[in-house]
Formats: C-alpha cells, structure tokens, sequence
C-alpha cells in the first residue's frame, strides 16, 4: 500500500494545546529545551509549512512571549480547564473551519502524517488516528461543526473528548496507515513523566547523530 501525503488547498487552523500543569515532571513541560529548542517551538516549526495559522492554546501566554509574533494565544474560555475545554477554547477562535490539533509536549511530530490527516478532513467532523493503545484524540483534526456536541458533552461535566464523537461525522485513520506514513512509530510520543523526557533526549541525540 501507498499512502499519499500531499499538502491540502483547503486553509487550517493549527491548535496547540499547552494548558497541562506538569505535575509529574515539576516544570512547565512546554518550555523544556530538546535539541536546541523548546517542546512548543519544535512544534510550532512542523505546523506552520501546514496549517495557515497557529494557535497556542494557554492560560499563562507570559510564560511564551518568546515565540513568534505570528503564533496567536487564547485562553480556555470554561474556568475548570482539560483537553476537551483546550480544544473547544480553540475552534472557537480559529479563523476557518477545520482545525489540526496537537498537544504541546509531541516532540516527534511526523509532517506527512500531519498532512494526511489534513487532507482527510473533507467531508468529515473529525479525523483521528486509531491504533490498538486507542484514539490519539490529541493528534487529529476537528471541525467548527463540533463546538455544539463539545458544548452538550460539558454542560453533563463530561470531559472525554470521544463522548461526543457519535454526533458527527468520524474517519478513523487505521494502524496499515499510521504505519506506511510514520514508519519510526513516534508521532504520538507525548511527555508525562521523568522517564519519558529522558528516553526523549536520548532519541533525540540518536536522530542528531551523523550516519556511521
């Protein structure tokens, strides 16, 4: 099977959420320095070639007033903060329909998968990765057509972002895909913990190391 990524014609918003509290690393994961750059700029570099703007969703934007002028903050517009409230905060205020979604502490973002999903979108609500560990619901796509289902899930203080998914329209990207497109299995590498951020450096120094 051949899988192709080309760059989508249709304009993306980019959303990044960084509102995690980082209790288990006792540092704003975000700001950690990976091969030269922080978490959020590593992933700020592989959303802008694709998407039309980026958006950092934050509760503390003071905290990145060293990023680019053009990458845009909002805040969590509910006071009681999660993944879902993140993402609903940011389709709000996305200039057009669809948005990609990635959390802030993906340091091995994979650009063609990115793309695929991207190109995915049309004639769908929702665009997410499903392997066996599960949906990767914090690498996906979203349209402006789940704000009304976000709202009805919250308003039952419901935060599990799949509980709403059989209200619109889902394409589910299989493991044969994932597979063809990141091929190293990384993409959805996110950081939680110590242990986590020390395997990162160190499959950070092996991507850097010169060929033997």
């Amino acid at each position: 099977m051949r899988v192709e990524a080309a760059i989508s014609d249709r304009p993306f918003s980019g959303l990044i959420l960084a509102g995690g509290r980082s209790w288990r690393l006792g540092s704003d994961k975000a700001l950690l320095e990976l091969g030269g750059h922080t978490l959020v700029e590593r992933v700020i570099s592989v959303l802008h070639p694709i998407t039309d703007e980026v958006i950092v969703v934050t509760n503390t934007p003071d905290r990145f007033a060293h990023l680019a002028a053009d990458v845009r903050f909002v805040k969590d517009v509910l006071p009681r903060p999660s993944a879902l409230v993140g993402i609903y905060s940011g389709l709000l205020a996305a200039r057009y329909e669809y948005s990609l979604v990635v959390a802030c502490d993906m340091p091995f973002l994979n650009p063609n998968l990115l793309r695929y999903l991207v190109n995915q979108a049309t004639g769908c609500d929702v665009v997410i990765p499903r392997h066996s560990r599960g949906l990767e619901a914090l690498h996906a796509c979203y349209s402006r057509r789940c704000i009304g289902p976000m709202e009805n899930l919250m308003q039952k203080e419901d935060a599990t972002i799949a509980h709403f998914f059989p209200e619109v329209k889902v394409c589910y990207i299989d493991e044969p895909v994932l597979r063809e497109l990141d091929p190293e299995g990384l993409s959805f590498y996110n950081i939680n913990t110590p242990a986590d951020w020390e395997l990162a450096q160190g499959l950070a120094r092996q991507r850097m190391a010169p060929d033997q």
